[in-house]
């Protein structure tokens, strides 16, 4: 039994350093070495002869009015099919940082154009991945005073695009209690190999492809 992904799709993965990965900016095809490489080789693996194309265009430092920026470069000239997006863990740290807040409203404004935009200018379905955090350090808890307000609105959103919707927060919480947070993300942002690979199953997962 085949899931969502249609055979010659484009999925477009659009985010921050979360999806870039380390990709090489000069390759096109380049992947990076987190989720998005992992989903490509696991569907790969288990769809042999289902040709899908995964393309990668996150950049590190991101935040929504940066994806807003380069959306029509970046997303709408490629023709995606698919447009799994992971954004605003930059939203909220660039006030913990730098004292460059991102308010909630402006967050959901932009990322409301940026489907907006997408809905209207592709076919694309679209997948939204709530931004996390990992409390690793004690300072961090404070942190969700802005992070929480904007994973709901993520979770509005994704209500109504009608998007596919994993719940990234929620489900790094739960392995939390089967391993020290560190396991998952060193920094409580950024995820080890484990937790792409966490976050890779859960992507197959919610688009029907994962085997197993």
């Amino acid at each position: 039994m085949s899931g969502l992904l249609g055979n010659d799709s484009l999925v477009l993965f659009q985010g921050d350093s979360i999806t870039d990965a380390g990709r090489d900016k000069n390759n096109p095809a380049s992947l990076g070495w987190g989720y998005a490489m992992m989903v490509s080789s696991l569907f790969a693996a288990m769809h042999p002869h289902r040709p899908v194309r995964f393309v990668n265009r996150g950049i590190s430092g991101n935040r929504v009015r940066d994806l807003l920026a380069r959306w029509e470069q970046d997303c709408i000239a490629l023709k995606p099919d698919w447009v799994s997006i992971l954004i605003g863990i930059n939203d909220m740290w660039r006030r913990y940082d730098s004292n460059d807040p991102t308010p909630v409203d402006r967050f959901e404004r932009e990322y409301r154009d940026l489907l907006r935009i997408t809905r209207e200018r592709t076919r694309a379905r679209l997948i939204l991945l709530e931004p996390f955090l990992i409390h690793v350090r004690k300072e961090m808890e404070g942190w969700r005073e802005d992070l929480d307000p904007k994973i709901q609105a993520v979770r509005r959103l994704a209500r109504e695009f009608n998007a596919l919707y994993i719940p990234l927060d929620g489900i790094f919480a739960r392995v939390c209690a089967m391993r020290e947070p560190t396991f998952w993300a060193g920094d409580g942002v950024h995820p080890s190999e484990a937790g792409h690979a966490l976050i890779a199953r859960h992507w197959l997962q919610a688009v029907g492809e994962w085997v197993g």
